[in-house]
């Protein structure tokens, strides 16, 4: 059995799909479209420095980079930031100059960056892999210290119910389901011992993100739903894409006009949580 960490192992495992997941359109691709939308409204202006920590093999890297910002990417996984690498060698010499860049790094341990160095920071899954509030803890904290006065969070968590339902109609789980939902719902921990699992999860309650990230100095901005209304109908929208693009172009207007209303927030399979960091006056 690999000594491995169990959320490395699994990204290690499958890390050629992670650069795909954001094009599949019953996983990641309204995701994909909503954030795109939300890093467009919120992200500070070019020229800005981004900390895109845990950005696996480099997707939004690229995104950023495309549009001016400078931008390094971390992550856990050393398959990841190898495939980041390779993937950044083939791209454009106007993508290359924009990446400063790529390293193996922990959320909870940034000390290769400066304090207040970066004008942006994306935590687009580390968060909903630390289990231990002392490790949130950590990774908040460090997010906080990298980032200017003014600087933009922009963290991903997963909610509980939603998960609770996926484990539910999942054909082999790794234990009877009444005990897996009690320590979800109560605990909010989701652990699958099965190698190559997604594993080592913490499901938020999204009345509790906000407040987390205001004891680090954290002002929220939004929490939106990244799939806005639409999580659990991505096969039928795709499908919608494809017989009438005029109607999907539509819905998906909808869907981020709408992934901020609290009502849904509960039953988003992923929510993105932006926020400034408070000045030392604020």
């Amino acid at each position: 059995m690999s000594s491995k960490n169990p959320v490395q192992n699994f990204y290690d495992t499958f890390a050629e799909r992670e650069w795909t997941r954001l094009d599949r359109a019953n996983d990641g691709a309204i995701e994909r479209e909503l954030h795109a939308r939300a890093f467009e409204e919120f992200l500070p202006p070019t020229p800005c420095r981004v900390l895109d920590i845990g950005g696996g093999p480099g997707r939004w890297a690229f995104w950023l980079a495309e549009r001016g910002y400078q931008v390094t990417l971390a992550d856990l996984s050393p398959r990841l930031i190898e495939i980041a690498r390779e993937r950044i060698a083939q791209a454009p010499d106007s993508i290359r100059a924009n990446i400063e860049d790529v390293l193996v790094a922990d959320a909870r341990d940034l000390s290769a960056f400066a304090s207040e160095s970066f004008d942006a920071v994306l935590s687009l899954g580390p968060f909903y892999h630390l289990t231990d509030a002392s490790d949130r803890n950590q990774a908040a904290r460090e997010a906080a210290r990298v980032l200017r006065p003014g600087g933009r969070l922009f963290a991903a968590a997963m909610p509980r119910l939603f998960f609770l339902l996926a484990v539910a109609f999942e054909r082999e789980r790794a234990g009877p389901f009444a005990s897996v939902a009690e320590t979800l719902l109560n605990d909010g921990v989701y652990h699958d011992p099965r190698p190559g699992r997604f594993t080592s999860a913490y499901l938020f309650r999204p009345e509790e993100i906000a407040p987390f990230f205001a004891g680090f100095g954290f002002r929220m901005t939004r929490l939106m739903a990244s799939e806005g209304i639409l999580a659990m109908v991505q096969t039928e929208v795709a499908a919608l894409a494809e017989n009438d693009p005029a109607a999907y172009a539509q819905l998906l207007d909808m869907a981020y006009q709408n992934a901020a209303d609290p009502s849904i927030l509960g039953l988003a399979a992923h929510l993105l949580y932006i926020a400034e960091k408070r000045g030392s006056g604020g």
